[in-house]
């Protein structure tokens, strides 16, 4: 048996498909069973709730033997140990107390950077895996940049303006995947019982890309053209908290910007291993593109 937690998330809902169809058993957490599609909820186990809830995720795990455990994004928290580490505690107790072999998590590039202990999110999501690994639990932490799917936040401002816009510098390189990508490496680690141990498998995509570059391909695959903007610091933090984002995440995020623009995503080399396959130009022509042509 396999949990899969967040599966009606961009990562998750891709991963319950894949496993799926390898016909694996498989057993969500959801806080809303009526958001999974009809054909997926007819095919799993659902526990509903939250998967930072003790007493859920202990009857989640239960006769489980691996987990894929993502803590969701919450803007709202008031500190980072209260977004990643307090909310993983119960979990991390229900791992020990029935008995679950291995974990796959959700994590980030950076460890053993000069970086990594002043990189917001980052630092946090590196936390979460000691953590997680401290319970015993064979642990295989997935080590991500920044993701493809990203940009759909910014379909408006591309489809009616011709604007896309990032913190970091026109042309400032660094690895990008998308969320397929990250849920195929999730279900191969998932579906193979013979690992073990702790480690970490980076998912970087084919190439590394500024936003120079990014535009430059937007442009050819839509057919109209995008141009670059930069978002200075202050303006930044401002449309974080215009968000809604309590401060404490505000300066998170902009902690692992500042990190990611230093250098933090391109200190893992990149091999054919971590070289997952699909290009942002095949992203943009599969995802992007309808979406903004959808507008």
């Amino acid at each position: 048996m396999i949990v899969v937690t967040t599966p009606t998330g961009s990562i998750g809902s891709k991963l319950v498909r894949n496993l799926l169809d390898r016909d694996a058993k498989v057993r969500v957490i959801v806080r809303d069973p009526a958001r999974l599609a009809d054909d997926v909820r007819e095919r799993v186990e659902v526990v509903p709730g939250t998967h930072g809830d003790l007493d859920v995720v202990t009857t989640a795990f239960a006769g489980a033997d691996a987990v894929f455990w993502l803590a969701p994004p919450n803007w709202r928290m008031e500190n980072l140990d209260a977004a990643y580490l307090d909310f993983t505690r119960p979990a991390c107790e229900a791992i020990v107390s029935q008995g679950v072999r291995r974990v796959v998590d959700v994590s980030a590039l950076g460890r053993g950077t000069p970086y990594a202990d002043k990189a917001g999110l980052v630092t946090a999501s590196l936390a979460m895996d000691d953590l997680i690994a401290s319970t015993g639990v064979h642990l295989r932490s997935l080590a991500l940049p920044s993701f493809m799917d990203n940009v759909l936040r910014q379909v408006d401002s591309i489809a009616d303006d011709g604007v896309y816009r990032e913190p970091l510098a026109a042309d400032h390189k660094e690895p990008t995947c998308a969320t397929a990508d990250i849920a195929a490496a999730a279900s191969r680690l998932l579906l193979d019982d013979t690992w073990t141990g702790r480690g970490s498998v980076a998912v970087l995509g084919p190439e590394d890309l500024s936003g120079n570059d990014k535009v430059a391909i937007m442009s050819e695959v839509l057919g109209r053209p995008v141009r670059f903007e930069h978002t200075p610091p202050d303006a930044f933090l401002a449309g974080l908290r215009a968000s809604g984002a309590s401060e404490a995440m505000v300066q998170a995020f902009y902690d692992m910007t500042m990190a990611k623009s230093q250098g933090l995503d391109n200190a893992e080399p990149r091999t054919p291993e971590s070289s997952s396959p699909t290009s942002f130009r095949q992203w943009c022509a599969e995802v992007l593109k309808p979406a903004v042509d959808a507008r």
